[in-house]
C-alpha cells in the first residue's frame, strides 16, 4: 500500500500547539474515496503527522488511485477544522477553502516519492 507525504512550512517553536490541534481534531468522516459516479477509487488507510523545527509533514497511507484523494479530503469537515486551526502557525498563506485551492495546495505540498517498500504484499488497486 503506497504512502504520500505533504509538507507544511510552519513557524518554529509551536510544536506543542500543533500537537494539540492534531490530537483534538474530529475524526475523518469517511476513508472511502469515490469518483463522480460514486464508484470507489481509493481508500485512506491512515495518516501520521510529524514536526521538526519549521517543517510539519503529514503522511497519508492509502490504497487505490491517489488522484481523487485531494478532492475527497477537500470535502471532509475534519480537514477544514484542522486547516482553520493551523493557519496562525503557517509561514505561507494558501487557499484551501475551495476545492480548486485545496487541490492546488495538495499538488504543491506533496513531496516527490523516491522509493517505497513494504514487507507486506501489495493489494490489487481498487
Amino acid at each position: 500500500m503506497p504512502y504520500a507525504m505533504l509538507t507544511f512550512r510552519i513557524k518554529p517553536g509551536h510544536e506543542e500547539e500543533l500537537a494539540e490541534i492534531f490530537s483534538a481534531a474530529p475524526p475523518l468522516e469517511s476513508p472511502i474515496v469515490t469518483d463522480d459516479r460514486g464508484e470507489e477509487t481509493a481508500r485512506l488507510i491512515g495518516t501520521g503527522v510529524f514536526v521538526k523545527d519549521d517543517v510539519l509533514v503529514r503522511l497519508v497511507h492509502y490504497e487505490g488511485d491517489f488522484t481523487g484523494i485531494a478532492r475527497h479530503l477537500a470535502a471532509q469537515q475534519h480537514v477544514h477544522v484542522i486547516e482553520s486551526r493551523i493557519v496562525p502557525f503557517l509561514t505561507e498563506t494558501r487557499d484551501t477553502g475551495t476545492p480548486e485551492g485545496f487541490a492546488a495546495f495538495f499538488r504543491n505540498a506533496r513531496m516527490r516519492c523516491l522509493t517505497q517498500s513494504s514487507s507486506e504484499p501489495h493489494s490489487t488497486p481498487l
